[in-house]
């Protein structure tokens, strides 16, 4: 009877022991795992950078395309400033990534890992919900400082009757909700994919927790 016990502790002993090791090798994986999807975010934020980059210089090519767009925007002065804050926004977007994907890449508590997973979803939901405001503001404001700034623009849609008046508008808020759409599209393609893999990571940590 004493060896079948002796027999049963050192089974379970054993048991318990296979089990950390399996627990620590899966918080290791997922760890890995984690961080590499925060840097692929990284990557793909400086991707999305210079495309920015790229589309501001476009204009330039044009002399004309880039009077009307710099005239749609009221002066020069707005234009430039608004350009400085997009820019400034993304340059903090990449900068918070990359402290995120330093912080997972280098923490080995289980808590703190968790911790800056929540802050990576947070910080790209934020930034995706910035850009699609960004559009949802720009495009009327845009559309208001062209109107004010080309009279012949501006006499035609005085001419306009009540219903013509109201076409334009749904137009214009059909224009509105087709970018905004296409544009949540894309990040709901380009995030939304990783971030789900975060999310799924994190879920599994906190069961590891448990």
């Amino acid at each position: 009877m004493d060896e079948l016990e002796l027999l049963k502790g050192h089974w379970q002993q054993t048991k318990n022991k296979h089990k950390a090791f399996s627990t620590k090798d899966l918080t290791n994986m997922l760890h890995k795992k984690s961080s590499s999807i925060v840097k692929t975010l990284f990557y793909i934020s400086i991707a999305e950078l210079a495309f920015w980059i790229l589309l501001n210089f476009v204009p330039f090519l044009s002399p004309e395309y880039e009077a009307k767009i710099r005239t749609s925007f009221g002066s020069e002065s707005i234009y430039i400033g608004i350009s400085i804050f997009t820019f400034g926004v993304v340059f903090l977007f990449i900068y918070l990534l990359y402290k995120s994907y330093k912080n997972i890449a280098t923490t080995d508590s289980t808590k703190v890992l968790m911790k800056n997973i929540l802050r990576t979803r947070k910080i790209v939901k934020y930034y995706v919900v910035y850009n699609l405001t960004a559009i949802l503001l720009t495009i009327p404001f845009s559309l208001s400082f062209s109107i004010n700034n080309n009279p012949q623009l501006a006499s035609s849609i005085e001419g306009f009757n009540n219903t013509q008046l109201l076409i334009s508008i749904l137009v214009v808020f059909a224009i509105i909700a087709v970018i905004i759409g296409v544009f949540w599209l894309f990040y709901k393609l380009l995030y939304g994919i990783l971030l789900k893999q975060l999310n799924h990571n994190y879920k599994e940590l906190k069961k590891l927790e448990i």
